[in-house]
C-alpha cells in the first residue's frame, strides 16, 4: 500500500504539470505587427456596421489607412481630462475613439509608452465606441460617421459633462450628453426632439467596433475576444470562433457586452431595465477582419412636438476587480465582475483575490501578501495536514518492519499485502494519508495561479530584490549569473527550458528537503523516480509566474517545519540520525522470527527461513582457547 501511495503521489504531481503545460502554455503566436496596447496593425481603414432594423442594410464606409496621429488630426476633437484617462472625442461622428490609460505602461520601464486602448477610424488599428439612432424609414436624415457635432465645451472631465448637438435641418434635433467619472466609465444620454411636423419611429443603439484581429496570448484558461452577460448567463466568443460563425445574437433584459483583452475591457452597459437585442458580429472587408458588438433597443415612436431620451454607459479601461464590483453594485449591472476570467474555481479564485488584495493593502506589497496568504491557508488546513504528517511519520517509523516483511514474503504478493494491511491496522496508520497535503494544495494552487495570471492588480507588482513583476517568471538565470551580470536572459526558443532562476532553484531545494522527510520507497527504481521529481518540478515551474513559485517555495518551507516537528515528537529520526539507524526496531543480534506456512492443518517452517535462523556463527575452527 505504501508503494501505491507513492505511485499515486507521482501520478497526481505529473497530472498537475501536464495539465498546466497542456491548458496553460500558449502556442507560438502568429507573426503580426503590434502597436501600443497590444493592437494589431491592419492595412486598411475601418467601417462599422450600424445595428439594423429588418430591411435596413446601410453601413459605414471604410476610410484609408493613416498613422494614428494623422487620423486624430483630421477631425475636430473634444479633450478628455480625467485622473485615469487621456484622449479625446471626435466631433466628426461623435465617437469615443481616442483613449490612453494613465498609470499603465507597456513594460516595467517607467519610460515605456502608456497603454493605448481606443484608436480612431483610419488609424492602423481602429477600435472605438459609438452611440446613435437607426430607423427603417430611409427618408429620415440621421447623424452618421461624417456628421459634424457642435459641443458646448472644449473638454470633458469628471463633474463637467458636455453636450453634443446635431440638427438634421428637417425638424429633428439630436443631442448627446456625455459624462465621465474619475475612472473608466462614460455615461451617454441620447435625446431627440421632433419638430418635423410628423411622428417618427427610431431605435437607439450602442456599438463597439474593432478592426484587425489583435494578438492574443492563446492560453486555454484565458478568454480574449467578445463577451457579455445576457439574462444572467456569461457568453464568451473567441475571435476565431466568431470568424467561423459570422454573427450571433441574443435578446435579453439587462446585462452588458463588449470586447476584452487580458487586462483591458471595452464594454457597453445598456439600461438595465430595458429589453434589447445584442449582437456579436464578424465580417471580412478587403482582407481585414472586423469585429463588432452592439445592442439595439426596441423602436419608439416620437410624436410631433415631443422628445425621447435614453441612457447607456461605456466602460473602457483596466479590469480592476474592486472597481468592476463597485460599478456592478452602483448601477446594478448584472454580473459585471465576470469581465475578469476567474475560471472554473470562481468560488475560490475571487475570495482568494480579495484576501490577497486586503493583505497587500496592509503590508504594502503583493509578495508579502502571498506569503501571508500561504500561512493562512496552512492554518485552515492544519488539522488535515497535521493528521497526514502524523501518519507519514508513523509510516517512516514502520519502514524497518516493512522491509522485513518484504524480505520474508517478497515472492508471495498476496501474503505480503495481507501482512502489510495487518501491520497498518495494528499501528493505526493510513498509507494514503501522505497524499492529502498534495491533494489539498491542488485547488489552491490553481486558484492562486489564476489570480496571478488574470488580475491586473498583480501586473508588474514588485516583490523584493530582483523580482519586479510577480506575474512574470523569475528574470534571473545561470545565463546571466543569476542577475549579477549586466544583461537580461537571452531568448533561446526551445532551449529556454535550461534558463532557471533563483526562486525556482529554491523551490526545487525545498521540495527535495521535504521529500527526504517522507517515507522512502524501498524499491530502488521508485527511489530514483522520486529523486528526479524535484528536478522536474524545478525546470517546469521555472517559467511560471514568480509569485506562484514564491508561494510554492514558502509553502514547502512551512510544510518541512511542520513535518519535522511532528517527526521529532513521534521519535522518528531525521537526517543523519535516520541514516545512522537504518534498522530501528530490529536488534542486530536478535534472530528473526521464523516464517511459517500452514498446509492442511500442519505447520511447516520455511526452509530458507529455518536456514537463516539456525545457522551458527563460526568459532575459529572449533579449537579451545587455553589459558595464557
Amino acid at each position: 500500500m505504501d508503494q501505491r501511495n507513492l505511485i499515486l503521489a507521482i501520478v497526481l504531481s505529473v497530472t498537475i504539470l501536464l495539465t498546466f503545460q497542456f491548458f496553460f502554455a500558449p502556442p507560438p503566436p502568429d507573426p503580426v505587427t503590434q502597436t501600443a496596447g497590444g493592437q494589431t496593425t491592419s492595412g486598411a481603414g475601418d467601417g462599422a456596421d450600424v445595428p439594423q432594423l429588418p430591411g435596413d442594410s446601410a453601413t459605414t464606409p471604410a476610410t484609408a489607412n493613416r498613422s494614428r496621429e494623422e487620423a486624430l488630426a483630421e477631425s475636430p476633437r473634444l479633450k478628455i481630462e480625467s485622473p485615469s484617462l487621456e484622449g479625446s472625442i471626435s466631433l466628426l461622428g461623435g465617437r469615443i475613439d481616442d483613449l490612453t490609460l494613465k498609470g499603465y505602461r507597456e513594460t516595467i520601464d517607467p519610460n515605456s509608452p502608456l497603454i493605448t486602448l481606443l484608436s480612431p477610424p483610419g488609424s492602423p488599428a481602429p477600435y472605438y465606441a459609438d452611440f446613435g439612432w437607426t430607423t427603417t424609414d430611409r427618408s429620415i436624415k440621421l447623424p452618421g460617421p461624417d456628421s459634424l457635432w457642435a459641443a458646448d465645451s472644449d473638454s470633458i472631465s469628471p463633474g463637467h459633462p458636455v453636450t453634443l448637438s446635431w440638427d438634421n435641418g428637417e425638424g429633428l434635433v439630436f443631442e448627446r450628453v456625455m459624462e465621465v467619472d474619475p475612472d473608466y466609465l462614460f455615461t451617454v444620454t441620447q435625446r431627440v426632439a421632433n419638430n418635423s411636423g410628423a411622428a417618427v419611429t427610431l431605435s437607439p443603439y450602442g456599438l463597439v467596433s474593432r478592426t484587425g484581429t489583435p494578438e492574443t496570448l492563446g492560453y486555454y484558461i484565458l478568454h480574449e475576444g467578445l463577451l457579455g452577460v445576457f439574462d444572467g448567463t456569461l457568453k464568451e466568443i473567441k475571435y476565431d470562433n466568431l470568424q467561423e460563425d459570422g454573427e450571433e445574437s441574443f435578446e435579453t433584459t439587462g446585462g452588458w457586452l463588449g470586447i476584452t483583452d487580458k487586462y483591458w475591457l471595452t464594454a457597453l452597459v445598456p439600461d438595465q431595465e430595458k429589453s434589447f437585442k445584442a449582437r456579436f458580429m464578424h465580417r471580412l472587408k478587403d482582407g481585414i477582419d472586423k469585429y463588432q458588438t452592439d445592442y439595439l433597443y426596441e423602436a419608439v415612436t416620437i410624436a410631433d412636438g415631443a422628445s425621447e431620451s435614453t441612457t447607456g454607459r461605456l466602460f473602457s479601461g483596466a479590469k480592476r476587480a474592486i472597481l468592476l464590483s463597485d460599478y456592478e453594485e452602483l448601477y446594478n449591472i448584472e454580473r459585471f465582475d465576470l469581465a475578469i476570467d476567474w475560471g472554473w474555481f470562481y468560488f475560490l479564485t475571487k475570495p482568494l483575490f480579495y484576501l490577497l488584495h486586503w493583505l497587500a493593502q496592509l503590508s504594502g506589497n503583493f509578495g508579502i501578501a502571498i506569503l501571508m496568504t500561504t500561512v493562512l491557508v496552512k492554518l485552515c488546513f492544519f488539522p488535515l495536514a497535521n493528521k497526514s504528517y502524523v501518519s507519514m511519520a508513523r509510516m517512516r517509523k514502520l519502514q524497518p518492519k516493512m522491509m522485513e516483511l518484504r524480505e520474508r514474503f517478497g515472492e508471495d504478493k498476496q501474503r505480503l499485502n495481507q501482512e502489510m494491511m495487518s501491520l497498518y491496522k495494528k499501528e493505526k496508520v493510513n498509507p494514503l494519508s501522505g497524499c492529502l497535503p498534495l491533494v489539498v494544495q491542488i485547488p489552491v494552487f490553481f486558484s492562486l495561479y489564476k489570480v496571478l495570471f488574470v488580475s491586473i492588480e498583480m501586473r508588474q507588482a514588485p516583490f523584493y530584490g530582483w523580482i519586479h513583476d510577480l506575474s512574470a517568471p523569475d528574470p534571473t538565470s545561470i545565463l546571466n549569473g543569476f542577475g549579477l551580470l549586466p544583461w537580461s536572459v537571452p531568448e533561446l526558443g526551445a532551449l529556454s527550458v535550461i534558463s532557471i532562476g533563483v526562486w525556482p532553484l529554491l523551490m526545487g531545494l525545498t521540495m527535495f528537503a521535504q521529500q527526504r522527510l517522507n517515507p522512502q520507497p524501498p524499491d530502488p527504481i521508485q527511489a530514483k523516480i522520486f529523486l528526479f521529481m524535484p528536478i522536474m518540478f524545478t525546470f517546469l515551474l521555472a517559467h511560471f509566474p514568480a509569485g506562484l513559485v514564491i508561494y510554492w517555495t514558502w509553502n514547502n518551507a512551512l510544510s518541512i517545519l511542520q513535518q519535522a516537528l511532528i517527526m521529532h515528537r513521534a521519535g522518528v529520526p531525521i537526517g543523519r540520525a535516520a541514516a545512522a539507524k537504518p534498522n530501528v526496531g530490529t536488534p542486530a543480534n536478535e534472530p528473526k522470527e521464523v516464517a511459517t506456512v500452514e498446509t492442511d492443518g500442519d505447520t511447516k517452517t520455511s526452509k530458507a527461513e529455518a536456514a537463516k535462523t539456525t545457522k551458527k556463527p563460526k568459532t575459529g575452527g572449533g579449537r579451545k582457547r587455553g589459558k595464557a
